[in-house]
């Protein structure tokens, strides 16, 4: 399949730059099938499409289903440094270097890229500095930190700043380091934000448990990888960025009989989607795995684990709108993107949400 099935024209004034109030966002309801229940608890439109705000996620819900939500925790991975032999720069950490325990290697993007030479030294803050190791094939350097574990850790809360995808064009504003954080965020170790899990208040989650709905937790660490663009002619020879998942037991265990009873998972996000899918068997049935995954969904893709997706709107193009695309259609996913811009829906990371059912 070639790339440029997966383009569609979007105004740039719809890229939402700041969020609005968790469960205010707009929320379109599309239909895997193409025709939404009777019952259903929206108004159903003629072309099966329904229209409410996020919140009303909890009013589809029914006693017995599951939400599946990424715990995972954004870092504040974009540090401004100085250079050893004078001048500025920027690094984003991407991930630590594997084998690298203590946390204190991590491989990054960096700017101006060609001051930072292996060997080379950024001083970040007082006590908070690294060396360049290596250059990778894609031009990623490599860098050392003089800190690693949790003291690394506290201190990138200190010097870092919240790492805004760079379509939101505009400076980090103090309210983005908890603005641009789901509220269960628990694990540390993404550089961007599970976006669909930033809808979620407090008070929807406590609702969706006082309505039987079973809430689970699993963790996959987003990296910088899920905003590069698809740049092979054919979509199939892209090759899929790599990402640290854990599924745990419990989580196992309750999804698995939510399935067995006739209840409904869904998925929040497409980083949990993937997760699910990585663990699951051509049955469906889950397993508590940890590990990397370069799991890529896409059109064809025979679906195992999964009823119904909670997503963002997403770049075309993206290895996220084909993943939208394998669960709906390209021709459906097309036209629901297309009515969701003519209603002045606001697109991507801090936008409007989509129900796929």
């Amino acid at each position: 399949m070639l790339t440029s099935d997966f383009d569609f024209p979007f105004p740039q004034n719809r890229i939402a730059l700041r969020p609005v109030p968790r469960g205010e966002a707009k929320l379109m309801v599309v239909s895997k099938s193409g025709a939404l229940p009777g019952d259903f608890p929206l108004p159903v439109k003629k072309e099966g499409w329904a229209f409410g705000k996020t919140s009303d996620l909890i009013r589809i819900l029914k006693p017995g289903d599951a939400l599946a939500l990424n715990d995972t925790k954004v870092l504040r991975a974009r540090l401004r440094g100085r250079l050893q032999g004078g001048g500025a720069c920027e690094v984003l950490l991407l991930k630590p270097r594997p084998g690298s325990e203590s946390h204190s290697v991590w491989e990054c993007l960096a700017k101006p890229g060609r001051k930072l030479i292996p060997g080379g030294k950024v001083e970040f803050a007082s006590g908070f500095h690294a060396e360049v190791l290596e250059i990778m094939p894609e031009g990623e350097r490599v860098l050392r930190f003089g800190i690693g574990g949790d003291d690394f850790l506290t201190r990138l809360e200190q010097v870092g700043e919240t790492p805004l995808p760079p379509y939101i064009r505009r400076p980090v504003e103090t309210a983005d380091a908890e603005s641009y954080q789901s509220i269960f965020a628990e694990n540390s170790g993404s550089v961007a934000a599970p976006t669909a899990s930033l809808h979620f208040s407090p008070a929807m989650i406590e609702d969706a448990r006082n309505k039987g709905v079973g809430i689970v937790k699993l963790t996959l660490h987003v990296g910088a990888g899920t905003f590069r663009p698809v740049q092979t002619e054919r979509a199939e020879e892209h090759p899929m960025h790599s990402e640290a998942y854990s599924l745990p037991q419990a989580s196992t265990a309750v999804l698995n009989t939510v399935r067995a009873f006739g209840g409904r998972v869904f998925a929040v996000g497409t980083t949990t989607a993937r997760v699910l899918e990585t663990c699951s068997d051509a049955t469906g049935m889950l397993r508590p795995q940890r590990g990397e995954t370069d799991l890529f969904i896409r059109p064809g893709y025979a679906w195992k684990s999964l009823d119904a997706l909670f997503t963002n709107f997403h770049w075309p193009k993206s290895t996220l709108f084909m993943l939208v695309c394998a669960l709906m259609g390209t021709e459906r996913a097309k036209a629901a993107y297309a009515e969701a811009m003519r209603r002045e829906f606001r697109l991507f990371s801090y936008g409007d949400a989509m129900l796929i059912l």
